[in-house]
């Protein structure tokens, strides 16, 4: 099984790894910081190399392990071969700045609207975020941006761990963790918080890449809204310079 380093440590962007098996343009590592495609959040790019040979690492997804798709012209390394990976770091940058902001997002309209969220999809230059909620008027989302851009300049500190999934049931909100979704096989989950320590303005489980502080997400407008089906609205924001 690949180790995930990009769990640990969201903000290392290359690795050395010995591929593990090769199926057509895939390739399996036996550790990786890129980050597969999950939970709204694109999977990372970046580039293998062993040696005088490159490959374009032009997706990455998780099935039974972390699969490594392929481009070039050349054959994939085969297995047994030491490659050196490199992660896009300005597509990783993005998607850990939207990450973090659709928490904040996602926790401010369940304390304020009782819109839960159910669904969102982050891009490297735009979000979207559906909820449970009947319409947000102009005012509403006038607000809500203004809230966001205040916790973004509080610069809460964004910390992220492990925790026992029994543990984790007990003292989550389930409408924000949605743990009841996950396979009965998975018995530990990695946390998410936002804000103090002993009374977070988000706490959720998340497999995602995030900043470490919420200053890092920068300006936030949010760019519209839309109605996806009775109760169900969807909000669209942007990061500057993102």
């Amino acid at each position: 099984m690949t180790d995930p380093l990009y769990l640990d440590d969201p903000t290392r962007l290359d690795c050395e790894a010995t591929v593990e098996r090769v199926v057509d343009d895939r390739v399996v590592l036996d550790r990786t910081c890129f980050y597969p495609e999950g939970g709204g959040q694109p999977a990372d790019t970046g580039v293998l190399r062993a040696g005088d040979e490159t490959w374009r690492v032009v997706d990455v997804q998780k099935r039974d392990t972390i699969y490594h798709h392929l481009a070039g012209d050349g054959a994939p390394p085969t297995a047994g071969t030491t490659v050196a990976g490199a992660v896009d770091a300005d597509r990783r940058r993005a998607h850990s700045r939207y990450h973090t902001a659709q928490h904040l997002l996602s926790a401010l309209l369940l304390a304020e609207y009782d819109a839960a969220t159910t669904g969102n999809q982050l891009y490297a230059d735009r979000a979207r975020l559906d909820c449970r909620y009947e319409r947000f008027t102009d005012d509403d989302l006038a607000a809500i941006e203004t809230r966001l851009n205040e916790l973004v300049d509080a610069d809460l500190p964004v910390r992220w761990y492990t925790l026992d999934r029994a543990v984790a049931e007990n003292r989550l909100d389930p409408e924000r963790t949605r743990l009841d979704l996950l396979p009965d096989s998975i018995t530990e989950v990695r946390i998410v918080e936002i804000g103090d320590a002993d009374d977070p303005f988000d706490r959720t489980a998340c497999a995602g890449t995030h900043v470490e502080r919420t200053a890092e997400i920068g300006r936030v407008a949010v760019t519209g809204r839309e109605t996806r089906g009775p109760e169900e609205e969807r909000v669209r924001f942007r990061l500057a310079d993102a």
